[in-house]
């Protein structure tokens, strides 16, 4: 059954995508993340206190979500049903992920690279302002690879494991990593737990999403697939992030293009090791097939995960 919640739940992101007129869930976890910093954030036994903080942000998210689908079910099992497939279409960001990235490629196709410089800056966290076009879409597709793990196929893979109360657990997880997990003095220590667990989260996700965009969708790499599995691995272990790389990597080489390279942060230039040969320059076209490898590999990650489950599911029977 929860195979099937998910499968509605998908059309349903990659259809309508978020509500424009409703609150999205995650802006409140990010609300009670920023009360807890407040409180929390100061003085000393920060790595204790991140962990209190950790705690806190999972246990309410997952009594509120779980809670409202047990009370659902207790209405009717359709009304049960109905509420997973929202909340878990709720998790997910096909749509939205799709939306952001095609902002930028319609700007180029407009010849607009000042827009598609301001848009690209709506999604990334370096400096956009000076970048040319192969910039501005490496930064496109960087984003679209990365977010294809964290914003659809790991909450997909927890919704799949644990229902609602799974994938919203996750979201919880990887928000936390996007507000408090930086290496700086601030949250150094008390981020440091909020950013092991958003790494333990994402392992099996973002290695899983990686394969199936190296042996799932159509390669403009001129290698046999063992090399390039080998290849992936190694350029992988490249990125500064500990799961990004498999994404990354596994785009890189289906493409035939390099990732990777200067980035500025705050007019500070930092240097990202390259992954993938740069066979050929990077163009608008690569967004729109970042964005179909994006939808591919869910679908793939659907079949597979879900079957799993089935599989599992039946034997336990």
């Amino acid at each position: 059954m929860t195979t099937l919640i998910c499968t509605f739940a998908i059309l349903i992101d990659r259809l309508l995508g978020d509500p424009k007129k409703w609150t999205h869930p995650v802006v409140w976890i990010g609300q009670l993340i920023s009360a807890l910093d407040k409180w929390l954030n100061k003085g000393t036994m920060r790595k204790l206190k991140g962990l209190v903080c950790v705690g806190i942000v999972l246990l309410t998210t997952g009594v509120v979500v779980g809670s409202i689908v047990y009370v659902s079910y207790q209405v009717h099992w359709i009304v049960g049903i109905g509420v997973e497939v929202v909340l878990i279409s709720l998790a997910l960001a096909q749509k939205s992920l799709e939306e952001a990235a095609m902002r930028v490629y319609s700007a180029l196709q407009n010849e607009d690279f000042h827009e598609a410089r301001k848009k690209l800056g709506w999604i990334v966290g370096r400096d956009t302002a000076q970048l040319d076009e192969p910039e501005i879409v490496r930064g496109v597709v960087e984003t679209v690879s990365e977010n294809t793990s964290d914003g659809v196929t790991a909450p997909l893979f927890y919704a799949l494991l644990f229902g609602a109360t799974g994938a919203w657990a996750y979201k919880a997880i990887n928000t936390m990593d996007s507000m408090i997990a930086y290496k700086n003095e601030r949250y150094g220590e008390f981020g440091f737990v909020a950013a092991k667990l958003d790494d333990i989260a994402n392992f099996i996700p973002s290695r899983l999403t990686g394969l199936l965009i190296l042996i799932g969708t159509k390669t403009a790499f001129k290698m046999p697939l063992r090399a390039r599995f080998k290849r992936w691995i190694i350029d992988a272990k490249k990125h500064p992030s500990p799961n990004s790389g498999y994404l990354e990597a596994a785009t890189a080489l289906q493409l035939g293009i390099r990732l990777g390279g200067v980035n500025s942060y705050g007019g500070n230039s930092s240097f990202r090791a390259y992954m993938g040969d740069l066979q050929t320059e990077l163009t608008r076209a690569h967004i729109t097939q970042s964005v179909r490898h994006m939808y591919i590999v869910t679908m793939y990650f659907l079949i597979l995960i879900g079957g799993i489950c089935l599989v599992l599911s039946s034997t336990w029977s």
